[in-house]
């Protein structure tokens, strides 16, 4: 039986680097199913979608836990290699296999034989390899259409050992959902799921020669189970109309899984995209005789309705909850001072850590600033969290290093509590800044006025209604979604559960108690994305 490669030594040190860069970067990164990957020895292949350059290759390396998988080999573009930068060294000492893509070639060409080789090579031996099958990154909500290049590697590798009929192959997909990719202290989820196990004697039908139009199904069956668990949107408004929907649908913040909320807020998001398609249909001819049904017109006009509700709360700087809940002007006033009180408290004793914060912030500003200039948002915006942590990670070691030096006769301590300064730095900055956006959202509820607000209510209820309408009726979610979404998910990380589990994560020390999963280190609310032609 296959025993898989044994675990480089720099393989070990760039997970156990990147899974502490990854959860500083990250306020949460859930991860589920993680029981249903093969365990080393098993020849496996794992495909993601991919969003977000070498962060989902980092990603699904610190997310396979060692006790099922000891390495997983990546692949990556060969424009990555043989460059003289960090970038270029972390992927080659991991043992990544570069893959010539056509567009970086002059002649339009590229050769991949020898790597389809080495890849075939591991998979005989029991490793796990990684691969992404839409064949490239972008600033996109919509998955790409994912080339067959893994189904025909699955029928290579089957018809090389056809002598051997229970040699099996396994294609583990996973979905991963970012809330906000580039932005600091966001959260995601990743999700893989049941894998896909070929053999010669059950699958002959993928031995050569193989009719293409199975090789075809196979890539669509992946395509299915990935885009199933993430939110897959032709564009950034449906998704943003869909969140919204989900908030009003279901407004339990955190203490839903996060889980739960990814896969409420896809449904919404399935359900606009298909009356989008619908309306659009009749556009196709003039003299087209199809008609748009009641359905389509009255889900059309739900998702603009949410997309102006939302507006409205965007220019007066409030979220939802404050028109679902609404607060007396007393109690208002005394949250103000509240939360100002707290923000200073905070703010102040982050100062000593903000120095050493600085330099990072400082020098991942400036790198990220300049490449963001050097293309157009789907093909550059891809890349801002791969900038962000690894500047973020030179700098940091540089802050530390530097500190460590300029303390020589102290070096043992602060070698130890300058790491330890700084994440307690950033925890604190986290509820300083969640302190005074809260702030900032009463000041502002105070200037929109009951009778304003006493309209929105109205409004909001409308939505409400229609919402909960199409949910239960037509898209088969729970009549009472509080109390189902409460009970279930399990005890998921990030999760918040219960009045005393909420007051005593406030406190943590591993991670501050989000209120709401699209939550970021930003003094506003992050709900807006930058569409291709800004």
């Amino acid at each position: 039986m296959p025993q898989g490669s044994s675990t480089p030594w720099s393989y070990l040190l760039i997970r156990i680097l990147f899974q502490f860069v990854l959860k500083i970067f990250y306020g949460t990164i859930v991860v589920e199913n993680a029981d249903l990957i093969p365990k080393t020895g098993q020849p496996c292949i794992v495909c993601a979608n991919h969003s977000n350059s070498l962060t989902d290759a980092l990603l699904l390396v610190t997310s396979i836990p060692m006790s099922r998988r000891n390495m997983l080999r990546l692949t990556a573009k060969a424009t990555q290699f043989g460059q003289r930068t960090f970038t270029s060294w972390l992927i080659e000492s991991a043992g990544t296999v570069p893959i010539k893509r056509r567009k970086d070639s002059a002649d339009g060409t590229a050769d991949n034989t020898e790597v389809m080789e080495k890849l075939m090579e591991a998979l005989e031996i029991g490793d796990a390899i990684c691969l992404f099958p839409e064949g490239m990154s972008r600033y996109h909500p919509t998955i790409a259409p994912l080339k067959t290049g893994v189904a025909r590697i699955v029928s290579d590798v089957l018809t090389r050992n056809r002598d051997d009929p229970n040699f099996s192959v396994s294609i583990l997909t996973c979905s991963v959902t970012y809330m906000h990719r580039q932005h600091f202290r966001s959260d995601v989820l990743v999700t893989f799921n049941p894998p896909m196990t070929f053999t010669p004697k059950d699958n002959p039908e993928l031995l050569a020669p193989v009719n293409y139009d199975e090789i075809r199904g196979l890539t669509a069956q992946m395509h299915q189970q990935i885009s199933s668990r993430t939110i897959d949107s032709p564009s950034w408004d449906l998704v943003r109309s869909a969140r919204i929907a989900s908030r009003i649908y279901v407004p339990l913040g955190t203490r839903m899984s996060l889980g739960d909320y990814v896969r409420v807020t896809r449904t919404f998001v399935e359900a606009f995209k298909a009356s989008d398609d619908a309306q659009n249909s009749k556009h196709i001819a003039e003299d087209d005789p199809i008609e748009s049904t009641s359905e389509d017109l009255e889900l059309n006009q739900l998702r603009y309705d949410l997309r102006d509700y939302q507006d409205q709360l965007v220019r007066w700087g409030i979220k939802d909850d404050r028109i679902r809940r609404p607060l007396s002007r007393r109690v208002i006033l005394s949250r103000i001072i509240i939360r100002l009180s707290w923000f200073s408290f905070l703010f102040v004793i982050s100062l000593p850590g903000l120095a050493l914060w600085t330099p990072v912030f400082a020098a991942t500003f400036y790198a990220v600033h300049n490449f963001k200039k050097s293309g157009p948002i789907w093909d550059t915006w891809d890349e801002i969290a791969q900038y962000k942590l690894i500047y973020g990670l030179i700098s940091g070691l540089c802050v530390w290093f530097g500190s460590v030096l300029l303390t020589l006769p102290f070096a043992w301590i602060t070698i130890f509590l300058v790491p330890l300064l700084m994440w307690m730095t950033l925890r604190w900055l986290e509820d300083a800044v969640s302190a005074f956006r809260a702030f900032t959202a009463l000041v502002r509820l105070l200037r929109v006025g009951t009778s304003t607000l006493k309209r929105m209510r109205v409004r909001r209820q409308n939505l409400h209604g229609r919402i909960m309408n199409l949910a239960v009726k037509t898209l088969g979610l729970p009549a009472d979604p509080e109390v189902y979404f409460l009970e279930s998910g399990g005890k998921e990380k990030g999760r918040v559960r219960g009045r005393w589990e909420s007051s005593a994560k406030y406190f943590s020390v591993r991670r501050r108690r989000k209120r709401d999963w699209n939550e970021t280190l930003r003094l506003y609310d992050k709900v807006d994305y930058p569409e291709e032609g800004q």
